[in-house]
């Protein structure tokens, strides 16, 4: 072979191995970008920009920065690889963070991108004296074995199927105790005269009252299976609302919601839930819709009574 040749020959088979290279490290970038994104994405503070614009720009950053990196250390490439691989199978023989859990917060990252839940800040802080709040809180009888039975009942009636084994298993038992109450309850005024506080044990007998009377069967039944509720007033009316989480939290209840439980209900709805001063996320449970999440009515927040 004689010297041009060999020197095409070294420069073809040069430019295949920078191409094979170019390849591999495009390809870890994206494989490292996904879990190093939803670790940054979780200890930041969520900007909220529209459109999610904030998120694609952390990701695009951060595939960029490793795409520069791995070019200029080309050696590390394979090694890195290795080493999340390893990382990720560790984690998933101990039941830590391994490749399931990955793929259900890159799974909640998109359902959160795709159906855009709708958060509300929400800065009152509980207070005393709340309007009535004594005969509030003698009629959110927790404790009665009517209510527990009640709630046992709507438990093993709905999505009992994914309720084993399931770590957001509190969440799916609240939110069938919900789907019973919600999908029977029939509203009926007060008398004229006064307000009537029915108890929870009461209301669980015919699913059946005012506002005051679902929120406070709603709050029992959720306290008596372990659950955090508060009750929110607002100008003409009361409605309840469940502790979730942080913002982080709620993107799985999103996906929880919508590909599991609530799907026609939730069907092009958006879910609408709380922010409070600690970043502390509540979802709305009022009557007036047949999914977690629903619309809040607009009217304006006077005060908060956490049971």
């Amino acid at each position: 072979m004689n010297e041009p040749q060999q020197k095409n020959k070294f420069t073809s088979e040069s430019l295949l191995k920078n191409s094979v290279v170019n390849i591999i490290v495009s390809v870890v970038s994206k494989l490292l970008t996904i879990p190093l994104f939803i670790w940054i994405y979780r200890i930041i503070p969520n900007l909220n920009w529209p459109y999610f614009l904030d998120k694609i720009l952390i990701y695009v950053i951060i595939f960029i920065l490793l795409h520069i990196v791995l070019k200029y250390f080309k050696g590390v490439v394979l090694p890195l690889f290795i080493l999340s691989i390893a990382i990720l199978t560790f984690g998933s023989i101990k039941n830590q963070y391994g490749f399931y859990k990955l793929y259900k917060d890159y799974e909640a990252m998109i359902y959160a991108i795709i159906y855009d839940p709708v958060p509300a800040k929400l800065n009152l802080k509980p207070y005393t004296p709340f309007p009535n709040e004594r005969a509030l809180r003698k009629a959110m009888n927790y404790n009665s074995p009517v209510v527990r039975d009640f709630a046992h009942f709507a438990i093993n009636k709905h999505f009992k199927d994914i309720q084993q084994n399931n770590p957001q298993r509190l969440m799916i038992q609240c939110f069938a105790v919900f789907k019973e109450i919600n999908t029977r309850w029939n509203y009926i005024n007060d008398p004229k005269s006064r307000d009537y506080y029915a108890k929870a044990s009461e209301s669980t007998k015919f699913l059946s009252g005012d506002c005051d009377d679902h929120s406070t069967l709603m709050a029992a039944c959720i306290k008596a299976i372990g659950g955090t509720p508060r009750l929110i007033l607002t100008t003409h009316h009361l409605y309840p609302e469940m502790y979730i989480g942080d913002e982080h939290d709620m993107e799985h209840i999103n996906v929880l919601l919508r590909k599991v439980m609530f799907i026609d209900e939730s069907k092009n709805k958006r879910l609408n839930y709380h922010v409070d001063q600690d970043g502390k996320v509540w979802i709305n449970l009022d009557y007036t819709a047949k999914y977690p999440g629903g619309e809040f009515m607009a009217e304006k927040v006077l005060g908060i009574l956490v049971l």
